[in-house]
């Protein structure tokens, strides 16, 4: 018999990262996490990632800058991030996207290593 448990995560109770995600829904394979109402700001230095990462644009705008491209992200666009691609993200209007990554991010602590990582570059 497969895995049999449901779980069900409130986002008002939702632990929030340091980078100010909030953490959803998580598996083995995949987890979800939502940035809400980020602010416009310059973008951090281009980092990459051990995880592959989809996203869906709820409202604001975004540039995604990844690997030399700029794609504009707007309400009901989504986007891929594969694995090991060098992105950065530059929000114009206040954001708010959910994503999910596979593995999850949150796997031993992979959003905060990465951000640190980022800090040490800048």
């Amino acid at each position: 018999m497969g895995d049999t448990s449901v779980k069900k995560v409130e986002s008002q109770y939702s632990p929030k990262g340091e980078m100010g995600q909030k953490y959803l829904a998580g598996g083995i394979r995949v987890s979800m996490r939502l940035w809400e109402n980020e602010q416009p700001a310059e973008p951090l230095p281009a980092t990459t990632r051990d995880y592959e990462t989809v996203g869906y644009v709820i409202k604001g705008r975004a540039e995604l800058h990844l690997e030399g491209q700029v794609l504009l992200l707007n309400p009901g666009d989504s986007w891929l991030v594969p694995r090991g691609a060098s992105h950065t993200y530059k929000i114009l209007e206040a954001f708010t996207a959910v994503e999910a990554t596979s593995p999850p991010a949150t796997v031993h602590g992979r959003d905060e290593k990465e951000k640190n990582r980022e800090g040490a570059k800048a």
